[in-house]
C-alpha cells in the first residue's frame, strides 16, 4: 500500500472517531436544550440515540477489535455482513452447479426426493458435457427392469454367524451429540421404514437410536458406550450392548475422511449431562477421542480385536472403517489377514472429502486420500491377496444421487452410506454451523430451543422418501445399462472426459489387479509398499 493511501486511511480513522464524538456532543447539547424548554420529544429521541452512543463509547474504549475502535458503531456492519456472507453467497451468488461442498443441484435433488415431489429437470442438462472431468455411464439397447430387492447385499464372511442383508444405501456414522436427539430419532425411524441401517457414530448407542431401525454400532478410539473410567475397552459392557437386537453390525473406527488421525471432537458447548452419561465423560470440556486405539497396536492386534468382538457379539458382522493414508499400513493388515486366515466381514472406506461437524482446516483440506483412489486401492489390495470374496466394502463420501452410488459400486464398493445427504433429508440447509451449536434447523445442535423446530414424525418420512427414491434411481440406471444386479458393475461402465477430444473409462484410467497377484508377483506400483508391509507392525 502506498504512503498516500496509508495517510488517507489514517485520516479517515481519525475522522470517524472525531465525527462520533462530535455527533455525541451535538445530541447531548440539543436534547439538553429541548428538555430545558420543556419539549417532550427530547426523551423519545434519547431512547433511540442513547443506546447507539453507549455502543460507540464502548467501541472506542474496548481493545479487542481495531476496526471498532477506528469506526465506532459503523464497524459492526462489517461483522454483520461477514456473518451472513455464506447465506448471501449460497442463495444469491453461486450457480446451480458451482457451489461447495454440495452445489445447489445436489441439494435440491435431495430435498425433492425427501419431500417426494417432482425431481425431474426440463430443457436439458446444465452441465458442460465437454468439460474435462465430466463423467457418465453408457446405456444399453437391452434395458431391463430392476427392483430394490435385486440390489441388496449380504454382509457376513465365513466366520460370521449372524449375516445381515443390507440395503445398497445406508446412513453413515453421525453421533448423538454431534446431531440432536430429534435428528437421531428421525434418521432411525426413517431407517426402520426403509429397511436400511443407521450407523451410530463413535458417540455410542443413545436412547434415540433405539426407535426400531437397524444399527451399525461404531466403536471409536474413545470406546464410548463400552469403556472403563480410564478410557480402556470394556469387554463386559460391550458384550451386553452388542447383543441389543437392533445392533446388526459392529464397526471399529480407525480413522475418518474429514480428520484422519485426529480423533473425534465434540465441543463442550454441545455436551449435555445426558450425552456425558452416555459417553461416560466429564462435563465442561471438549470431548476429544484419542488419535489411536489402545486395544491394539499392530496389524495382527487389529485382527485379534476383530475376533474378540465377533465372539463377544455372538457372531455378528464385524468390520473396520478407515481413510486410506500410508498404503503400507493397509497392506500390513492384509498380510495379517493372510497369515492368520481371519478376516473382517466388511471394511468401510471413507474419502478425504468426507464431512464432519468439527475439524481443523488442515485436516479437512490436506490429509487423507480422496474416495476414488482409496476405494480402488482397498479393492485392489483385497483382490491381490485373494481376500475380496470374504469381505464386503462399504464406502462413504458425498453420496447424493443414483449416479454417485453406481460409480462407487463400479469402482469396487458393495454398499454405500451417506451422512450429509441424510442430514439434508432431515432438513439441513448447509448453514455450516455444525461446530457452533447454532444449527438453525435443529439438526446439528443440542440447543433445546433450536431442536424443537425438527419434528421426527415428519422428518423420518423424508429420510425414508430420500432413501427409497434414490434407491429407485439406482435401479432405473442399472436397468438402463442392461445390468441385472449390482455385482455386474465394473470400472469400464463409468466414462470420464480427460480432454476436449478424449474419453476414457475407469479401467483405462486406473490399474486393477488380478486375483492373488500380490502373493505371487506384486506389480511395480505395489511392490515397494507390499514388501515393506509386515503383519507384526504398522
Amino acid at each position: 500500500m502506498s504512503d498516500h493511501w496509508v495517510q488517507l486511511t489514517f485520516k479517515g480513522n481519525l475522522l470517524m472517531r472525531n465525527l462520533f464524538w462530535q455527533f455525541t456532543v451535538l445530541v447531548i447539547v440539543i436534547n439538553a436544550l429541548l428538555m430545558a424548554v420543556g419539549y417532550p420529544g427530547a426523551l423519545w429521541s434519547l431512547v433511540i440515540l442513547a443506546p447507539i452512543i453507549l455502543l460507540g463509547i464502548h467501541d472506542v474504549f474496548q481493545t479487542r477489535h481495531s476496526i471498532l475502535r477506528n469506526f465506532p458503531v459503523l464497524g459492526h456492519f462489517r461483522f454483520f455482513f461477514e456473518e451472513i456472507r455464506p447465506e448471501i453467497h449460497q442463495y444469491f451468488v453461486e450457480s446451480d452447479t458451482g457451489g461447495v461442498p454440495f452445489n445447489r443441484q445436489q441439494r435440491t435433488v435431495v430435498y425433492q426426493r425427501a419431500k417426494n415431489v417432482r425431481d425431474t429437470l426440463p430443457f436439458g442438462t446444465e452441465r458442460d458435457v465437454y468439460e474435462i472431468g465430466y463423467e457418465w455411464v453408457n446405456h444399453s439397447i437391452t434395458a431391463r427392469y430392476l427392483d430394490a430387492e435385486d440390489i441388496r447385499m449380504t454382509v457376513g464372511g465365513p466366520d460370521c454367524k449372524q449375516p445381515y442383508s443390507a440395503s445398497i444405501l445406508n446412513i453413515s456414522a453421525m453421533s448423538y451429540g454431534a446431531l440432536s436427539q430429534n435428528a437421531i430419532r428421525s434418521l432411525n425411524l426413517g431407517a426402520k421404514l426403509g429397511n436400511f441401517y443407521h450407523n451410530t457414530g463413535e458417540g455410542g448407542i443413545s436412547p434415540y437410536h433405539l426407535q426400531g431401525g437397524d444399527l451399525t454400532w461404531q466403536i471409536g478410539t474413545g470406546y464410548f458406550g463400552c469403556r472403563t473410567r480410564d478410557g480402556e475397552f470394556n469387554p463386559e459392557t460391550f458384550q451386553m450392548r452388542a447383543q441389543t437386537p437392533s445392533v446388526k453390525m459392529i464397526e471399529v473406527k480407525l480413522s475418518q475422511g474429514a480428520k484422519p488421525g485426529h480423533g473425534g471432537i465434540l465441543p463442550a458447548a454441545k455436551l449435555t449431562r445426558e450425552i456425558a452419561e452416555i459417553r461416560d465423560v466429564p462435563m465442561g470440556h471438549d470431548v476429544l477421542s484419542p488419535p489411536g486405539h489402545k486395544s491394539f497396536s499392530t496389524p495382527k492386534g487389529l485382527i485379534e480385536f476383530v475376533t474378540q468382538l465377533r465372539e463377544l457379539s455372538e457372531g455378528k458382522p464385524i468390520g473396520f472403517k478407515l481413510c486410506v493414508g500410508k498404503r503400507r499400513e493397509f497392506l500390513a493388515v492384509c498380510r495379517a489377514m493372510v497369515e492368520t486366515g481371519v478376516t473382517p466381514d466388511f471394511i468401510t472406506v471413507d474419502g478425504g472429502e468426507g464431512g464432519t461437524g468439527a475439524a481443523p482446516l488442515e485436516f479437512t483440506n490436506t490429509i487423507g486420500a480422496p474416495l476414488t483412489e482409496s476405494l480402488i486401492f482397498v479393492h485392489n489390495a483385497l483382490v491381490g491377496c485373494n481376500l475380496r470374496d470374504r469381505i464386503r466394502i462399504i464406502c462413504s463420501g458425498k453420496v447424493t444421487t443414483g449416479f454417485d452410488i453406481i460409480k462407487r459400486l463400479a469402482l469396487g464398493a458393495d454398499l454405500c452410506s451417506a451422512a450429509r445427504a441424510m442430514m439434508m433429508a432431515v432438513g439441513c440447509i448447509q448453514a455450516q454451523k455444525c461446530n457452533t451449536n447454532e444449527c438453525p434447523v435443529g439438526v446439528a445442535t443440542t440447543n433445546p430451543m433450536l431442536m424443537k423446530g425438527l419434528v421426527p414424525a415428519d422428518k423420518s418420512q423424508r429420510v425414508y422418501n430420500f432413501h427409497r427414491n434414490t434407491e429407485r434411481s439406482v435401479c432405473e440406471m442399472m436397468g438402463a445399462m442392461g445390468l441385472e444386479n449390482a455385482e455386474d458393475l465394473r470400472p469400464w461402465h463409468v466414462m470420464r472426459r480427460v480432454s476436449t477430444s478424449e474419453i476414457r473409462n475407469y479401467s483405462e484410467l486406473y490399474e486393477f489387479l488380478e486375483p492373488g497377484v500380490l502373493l505371487k508377483n506384486p506389480p511395480e506400483s505395489y511392490a515397494r509398499a507390499w514388501n515393506a508391509a509386515s503383519a507384526e507392525s504398522f
